[in-house]
């Protein structure tokens, strides 16, 4: 008997979001104060529409710093972590027969930068006590992240392959195998890869969450540097032109919708930060946006709110989540309806 898997888009239904608290065993260690009050407004803004599943190593702490909020639309489960980007060690739900099923790949802290040995084990600790009800869990034997996926829900996958060809992830693959494996495990049918792109300061290997998304099946928002001075201008300026190329199934071109490219952001020791506008996270009804405290961000807002005409656009404050190279999707995870 055959099946048919899907990769489902994440502006399509969901039944909760999950994110990883930052804790003082953590690379937050010495900023956790100052991020902390980033992780309770996302967690606010998004029980505002559905639940959210909080993984903490500390219940009392967390706890109290979420007591405000609805009971019955916040789960805080003890479990330990490395970090904080669910992101990328959450798990990856596509649709079997139309039935969610979780796939845990292996993280391997962005081609064995980083300790990822507790956040390796999330998933399947939390599918063995039993958070996501009777969705099965599959262990897969590759190495993939979230934040390096994105569709259109329909087939298509985006995505990069500085990031999947990463001779630290899975070096046994070519393209074609990689290729292979995806349109088995996901049920994805159309590649388009991006060969030009990065952010400074990003650990990632250019994580497509970070410069290219789909906002609907024929609109790709994708981040624009247009300062002929800025390290980035070539790189992002050629990753344009190939976005350009790409096409729909139908052979039409897409809708590019250009991002404002944010004023630098720099930390303590000069190096530059990975700010981003790309790194928005869909929800049921609504959009939250990172913001930077820099001139851009209400343009970034504006812009995203015509890509999402029917659903409440939401800044949220994530300068401090950018000291750790990330930002705000690369925090958390959805989990499609049925879960």
């Amino acid at each position: 008997m055959t099946t048919t898997r899907r990769f489902p888009a994440e502006w399509e239904p969901q039944s909760m979001i999950q994110f990883t608290f930052p804790h003082a065993d953590s690379d937050w260690a010495d900023l956790l104060e100052e991020v902390t009050p980033c992780f309770v407004a996302c967690v606010e803004a998004v029980s505002r529409f559905q639940k959210v599943l909080v993984v903490a190593n500390d219940r009392e702490r967390v706890g109290k710093l979420l007591a405000h909020l609805p009971a019955e639309r916040v789960e805080i489960v003890v479990c330990p972590s490395n970090d904080t980007w669910a992101r990328d060690h959450g798990g990856i739900t596509v649709l079997e027969d139309g039935k969610p099923l979780l796939l845990d790949f292996i993280f391997n802290g962005w081609g064995l930068k980083f300790a990822a040995n507790r956040d390796n084990l999330i998933t399947r600790t939390l599918h063995t006590w039993g958070i996501f009800g009777k969705t099965p869990v599959q262990q897969m034997s590759i190495v993939l992240e979230g934040g390096a996926l994105e569709t259109d829900g329909e087939g298509t996958l985006l995505s990069t392959t500085e990031c999947l060809l990463s001779p630290n992830r899975n070096p046994h693959l070519t393209l074609a195998e990689t290729e292979a494996e995806l349109t088995r495990q996901l049920g994805v049918d159309r590649f388009l890869w991006l060969d030009n792109g990065f952010l400074a300061g990003d650990d990632t290997d250019s994580h497509i969450d970070t410069l290219a998304r789909f906002c609907s099946p024929d609109t790709i928002a994708y981040v624009q540097c247009t300062d002929e001075t800025d390290e980035h201008y070539t790189e992002l300026k050629l990753m344009e032109q190939e976005l350009k190329t790409f096409r729909m199934r139908s052979g039409a071109p897409y809708k590019l919708v250009p991002l404002p490219w944010p004023t630098a952001c720099y930390a303590e020791d000069g190096h530059r930060l990975p700010a981003t506008y790309a790194n928005f996270l869909i929800i049921n009804g609504a959009v939250l946006v990172p913001t930077y405290g820099v001139p851009e961000d209400g343009l970034a807002l504006s812009v995203l709110q015509q890509c999402f005409p029917h659903r409440e656009i939401i800044g949220i404050d994530c300068r401090m989540l950018i000291e750790q190279h990330g930002s705000l999707h690369c925090i958390s995870m959805q989990y499609p309806a049925g879960v």
